[in-house]
């Protein structure tokens, strides 16, 4: 079975990272996922769906520390649905998406500034310019095939 989940979008506030009772980190955020399209009269739509995403253990550790507000991610991990009581005993369910071990992804995709382009700490943009290849490098191979 598969059970994976994919967006890209703008975080509505900064990361709330907490501590389980074991320890482990956990960061709580909401994903901005907006649709845009043009109604049958020619006008532009637009729809924001709010995503909301847990990260867990080093996810979680890099969403506290280089995420904020407005910064841009692309997410992709596994839909959960939550049961949990209210104060008055009800059973709620929350769904959101959950960041894991090797089946959580988060990629900033505006740097490790966040949206608005500052770095708090420190410069860890870099170029994403095709890297050059080497002037020499020979692309025939099947004259290094051994056999």
């Amino acid at each position: 079975m598969l059970n994976r989940c994919e967006f890209i979008g703008f975080l509505g506030g900064d990361p709330t990272v907490n501590q389980t009772q074991s320890g482990t980190r956990v960061a709580n955020f909401s994903l901005a996922v907006s649709e845009k399209w043009k109604d049958k009269n020619g006008e532009r739509q637009e729809r924001t769906t709010w995503v909301p995403v847990v990260a867990w253990a080093g996810l979680a550790d890099i969403a506290g520390r280089y995420l904020k507000k407005g910064s841009k991610v692309y997410v992709a991990g596994k839909f959960s649905v939550r049961k949990w009581s209210d104060q008055q005993g009800n059973d709620r369910y929350s769904t959101e998406v959950v960041l894991q071990g090797f089946d959580g992804t988060l990629v900033m995709l505006d740097g490790a500034g966040g949206g608005s382009g500052n770095n708090r700490t420190g410069d860890y943009s870099h170029d994403q310019s095709r890297p050059e290849t080497p002037q020499d490098f020979n692309q025939d191979f099947e004259d290094e095939i051994p056999f």
